[in-house]
């Protein structure tokens, strides 16, 4: 397939060669063009052979000799640089979409599972949708790195977990990264009673033989909604259950410590939440490799925040007097309590409220899935002057909750602050001066 150029820059590379806008590109180097990840890594050599088809219909090789990483200086269609992302093949029993309620916004049931969007914007992806000729490809492109959800490297209880017999190749995808030089990042969705306990000691051993093109590995509980009727039987991890995850990744960070020089395997966050239990330091996340996954995100919060205070204080800063109610999540409630008592200014009286999440269920608790509804209720029963609630909770276009609620619909009632952070908490208690 030909891809046809929208725009030439004057005196650019591309120009001085004669391309102009209405011309296509089929094949560079002599290979064909499929999306832009076939463009940016074929363009990025010293010399670059183009295969272009003009609008009268013929065709001509044009070769351009110049810097390595050097731009073009093209601009494609609209239809080459939108890719369309690659579906997810698989029916695992613990996938979140399978959980979501009828007659949502269709973007939230998109099931991705994308190769290029992991080497792009770090996705998690399964390599269980790939053909192996899409697969080469992959190794040819250098993705590098990948996130891979690997759930488990016993190939029974993977196929068991995804329902897709493809997930088996597991073992021998990983082995070819490795074999390129492709290093990649990795998530186990933990669900108690089949991945973990002795299922996990397996999958952290035998990703022990992948490094160091295993950089991480994080662990993640499952979430599970209240919208799972005709689903796999699951559970979540309890108190108990949580610090024995904890307990059994500590173990292996010592051992991997030892051989490697790395802790390796990071349970994420809510799994310290959910056992109670103190955050580490900012140096055990070595660098925050899985910060996107949960894992160091209120760590990192955390210390945005108690350098703000540290700052405010030194200068004698007060905020303004006033009755603060931060909304938030019930597994972080009590951490955010933590927080407001050492780190907040003097001044506002401030409110820590757990909200309950209603929509999706009482056993998901993370802030970041906290609908309009849920924090409008919440908002009703609160005595306070300003209501405080994470950015997190709203689309990426910043303007809806995940159950279509508008901001505005919030903010007419309440006086409503967006928080984006740990310094921006403190700025935010701060209030008007």
């Amino acid at each position: 397939m030909a891809y046809k150029i929208a725009a030439v820059h004057p005196g650019g590379l591309a120009a001085r060669h004669g391309l102009r806008p209405g011309d296509a590109i089929e094949r560079i180097n002599g290979e064909p063009l499929i999306d832009n990840v076939d463009y940016e890594a074929l363009t990025a050599r010293s010399r670059v052979r183009l295969s272009v088809i003009h609008p009268d219909g013929k065709t001509r090789e044009v070769t351009i000799i110049k810097p390595r990483d050097a731009s073009l200086g093209l601009e494609m269609e609209a239809a080459f640089t939108d890719m369309k992302p690659m579906q997810c093949k698989n029916h695992c029993v613990f996938c979140f979409i399978d959980q979501m309620p009828p007659h949502m916004r269709d973007t939230l049931y998109v099931k991705d599972d994308d190769w290029r969007f992991s080497l792009m914007m770090g996705n998690y992806i399964t390599l269980t949708n790939l053909s192996d000729a899409e697969f080469g490809r992959l190794i040819r492109r250098r993705a590098s790195p990948l996130y891979i959800s690997v759930q488990a490297m016993d190939p029974d209880v993977r196929v068991r977990m995804m329902r897709n017999p493809q997930a088996a190749r597991l073992p021998e995808r990983l082995d070819q990264l490795k074999a390129a030089g492709i290093s990649f990042h990795c998530q186990v969705v933990l669900c108690p009673g089949i991945n973990d306990g002795a299922v996990l000691d397996d999958t952290l051993e035998r990703l022990s033989g992948y490094l160091p093109n295993a950089r991480s590995a994080a662990l993640v509980p499952v979430g599970l909604t209240r919208f799972r009727e005709r689903l796999a039987p699951l559970k979540n991890y309890d108190p108990e259950g949580a610090r024995a995850v904890l307990r059994q990744a500590e173990r292996w960070q010592r051992r991997f410590l030892e051989q490697a020089g790395t802790r390796f395997v990071f349970p994420s966050d809510e799994f310290f939440c959910r056992a109670d239990e103190p955050l580490p330091g900012a140096d055990w996340y070595e660098g925050y490799p899985q910060i996107e996954n949960g894992v160091g995100l209120l760590r990192q919060y955390e210390e945005a925040l108690a350098a703000r205070s540290l700052q405010g204080r030194e200068a004698g800063e007060r905020g303004v007097r006033r009755r603060v109610a931060i909304l938030c999540g019930t597994s972080i409630a009590p951490v955010m309590r933590r927080w407001i008592d050492r780190y907040a200014p003097p001044g506002p009286e401030v409110a820590v409220c757990p909200v309950v999440n209603r929509f999706f269920g009482e056993t998901i608790t993370v802030t970041g899935l906290l609908t309009g509804q849920d924090l409008m209720d919440a908002a009703e029963r609160c005595q306070a002057d300003e209501i405080m609630i994470s950015a997190n909770c709203l689309r990426s276009e910043g303007d809806l909750f995940l159950d279509d609620m508008p901001l505005t619909a919030l903010s007419e009632r309440f006086h409503v602050t967006l928080i984006r952070g740990g310094a921006s908490l403190y700025e935010n208690l701060l209030g008007e001066t």
